[in-house]
């Protein structure tokens, strides 16, 4: 039997680990299991699609504040390759950026 991959939580976005048995987990805590499922029930009939995702400002801020920060990282990174960085350098670099795109990929 091989391994699965990880996969990431439907509701915060982080990654669920790895399962070597049963059904794949689609959430990581019972805690966004509970919100994605008070989600579903607070939007039927309203015209809006259950898949959709709702955030609310302060949660729109904050993905824009990850992904701006995401995206200031893979700059410098351009930037030290272009000044011709040493890998020790450019590791340290790819390893914030990776860190901070893991981060901005969740909604909540």
């Amino acid at each position: 039997m091989s391994r699965r991959q990880g996969s990431s939580c439907l509701w915060c976005g982080r990654e669920i680990g790895e399962s070597e048995v049963g059904r794949r987990r689609r959430y990581c805590r019972q805690s966004c299991r509970q919100r994605a499922y008070e989600h579903r029930n607070s939007v039927k009939g309203t015209g809006i699609p259950e898949d959709s995702v709702v955030l609310s400002a302060q949660e729109v801020s904050d993905l824009s504040d990850r992904w701006f920060a995401a995206r200031c990282a893979a700059e410098d990174v351009a930037t030290a390759v272009a000044e011709g960085a040493d890998h020790v350098e450019l590791t340290a670099l790819t390893a914030q950026l990776v860190a901070l795109a893991r981060d901005a990929e969740r909604l909540r």
